[in-house]
């Protein structure tokens, strides 16, 4: 990202006065077709990133009732020589929004503007002045119509506008916390987990998975069938590369239908993101497994960090999600399983470290994609994601970046995800490096509690896994 640019003599007349609460439609607008300028009065600035671990960055928001056609679009920062294009056939939805990395372009500096223009280059749409580094972002509060702030970024979602009146709250369990392995069974870097009855999925990050089975009735252990005992190595499509594998889940299929990891990187190439998701068949003795399928996200996100990328993920029924009104944020409408032809039978979330956002993907046979949701978690961070069928929401977690901070999320009336708790991690538990969690299910319920497991990255006093309870 740019750190700092030389500064530029800025033009002596601004062809419009720039109002950071809400700026107008362009005078020169007045002359673009009843179309472009209906297009133009929707269209607005909502979003810029000018430093820290996203690069210079501009997002659009779409406030109007109507998609509209961004096709050749200009993004100017304060020198009009500088041009950004939109790409052809790019639309925005309404409600939608979309991210515009302009790095490649022109820089955004700490004393600088961002533009927007029809294509004609001439007619202002939009803009945005600022006399300082974003920290981390400036944002509109709320999305389109409010004043610019700052607030984390969210590039591609709705902007972080606080928790919407949520208040951290106690842990909702027990406050006791225990270890849940052997001492240094797994070793460190062990993230994201999913349960699948009696058996435990663990993805670690240096390219391997892990079965556990009960170890006693409160621990796990490494199956010792079928070539489990020491966790298999995972390669992808090909058998080249090692996926630095940070989140794990399951569709409804179950581990039979295939294990579904996601990936922030290859590790064979560590400078460089690849946010990724692949699809593993477990069924056979073999120790090292070879992705059947991924689906490479990379261009279709904001760019992050490469130790930064995908950390958690789950997976959401279909059913579940019409039965809720989920909105698709691709179309504006109603979310409609059909219109995506043969795929999982649901949409799988993943959460991303850097930034703390969180998208839906619809994945399609033969890795092609569509996302249908983007949304902030509110942290700083989301290292964990989980799905918890009995109680219809989802659980956000982040590690000793927030504190062992957990946020649960359910689809509200306008069918987005939106903050519904935010839990302190348990009185018990030490501010530890925990990547991944995973809540029982209704069958494990006992005395009105069940039981809910961590792994610890860093492998904290020997141990990776540990339990607390949550009330059921």
């Amino acid at each position: 990202m740019i750190e700092s640019r030389v500064r530029r003599w800025r033009h002596s007349l601004r062809v419009l006065l720039v109002a950071v609460a809400g700026p107008t439609l362009a005078v020169g607008a007045l002359t673009a077709s009843p179309a472009h300028a209906a297009a133009a009065d929707d269209i607005r600035i909502n979003e810029v990133v000018t430093t820290g671990d996203v690069n210079d960055s501009v997002e659009l928001y779409n406030r109007g009732t109507a998609s509209v056609n961004l096709s050749g679009w200009i993004l100017r920062d304060d020198d009009n020589s500088s041009k950004y294009a939109i790409a052809a056939g790019t639309t925005l939805a309404p409600g939608g929004f979309v991210a515009f990395d302009v790095h490649n372009s022109f820089g955004l500096g700490s004393d600088d503007e961002a533009r927007l223009y029809l294509a004609d280059g001439t007619t202002l749409v939009d803009s945005y002045s600022w006399s300082e580094h974003s920290d981390p972002s400036w944002s509109r509060c709320p999305d389109g119509t409010g004043s610019f702030g700052s607030a984390k970024v969210t590039l591609g979602a709705a902007n972080d506008c606080g928790s919407g009146g949520v208040s951290a709250t106690a842990w909702p369990g027990g406050g006791s916390v225990s270890t849940a392995d052997t001492k240094n069974a797994f070793g460190s870097d062990l993230s994201g987990l999913y349960q699948e009855g009696s058996v435990m999925w663990a993805a670690q990050n240096s390219g391997k998975l892990w079965r556990l089975v009960p170890n006693g009735s409160t621990a796990w252990k490494a199956d010792t069938g079928n070539g489990w005992t020491s966790g298999k190595a995972l390669k992808f499509p090909g058998g080249s590369g090692t996926p630095d594998d940070e989140g794990v889940t399951l569709t409804g299929a179950g581990s039979s239908g295939g294990v579904y990891v996601a990936s922030e990187r290859n590790a064979d190439s560590s400078g460089t993101s690849r946010l990724s998701v692949l699809k593993y068949d477990v069924s056979g003795t073999a120790t090292t497994l070879t992705a059947a399928t991924e689906w490479n996200l990379t261009p279709d996100l904001p760019s992050v960090g490469s130790n930064l990328g995908l950390e958690g993920i789950t997976w959401v029924p279909d059913a579940t999600l019409t039965a809720a009104g989920f909105r698709d944020a691709t179309t504006g409408a109603a979310y409609n399983p059909a219109g995506y032809g043969s795929h999982t039978g649901g949409v799988f979330f993943v959460g991303v470290e850097g930034t703390g956002m969180i998208y839906g993907y619809v994945l399609k046979d033969g890795g092609t994609f569509t996302r249908v949701a983007s949304v902030s978690s509110g942290m700083a961070g989301v290292m964990e994601l989980q799905w918890e069928p009995q109680a219809s929401r989802l659980w956000a977690v982040c590690d000793d970046t927030c504190d062992g901070q957990h946020r649960t999320m359910k689809i509200n009336a306008s069918g987005v995800l939106a903050t519904t708790a935010i839990y302190n991690r348990p009185s018990g538990m030490d501010n530890l490096n925990n990547e991944g969690f995973v809540v029982s299910g209704a069958d494990a319920c006992s005395g009105g509690t069940k039981p809910v497991y961590w792994s610890d990255d860093s492998n904290d006093s020997g141990h990776a896994l540990r339990r607390s309870t949550i009330t059921c």
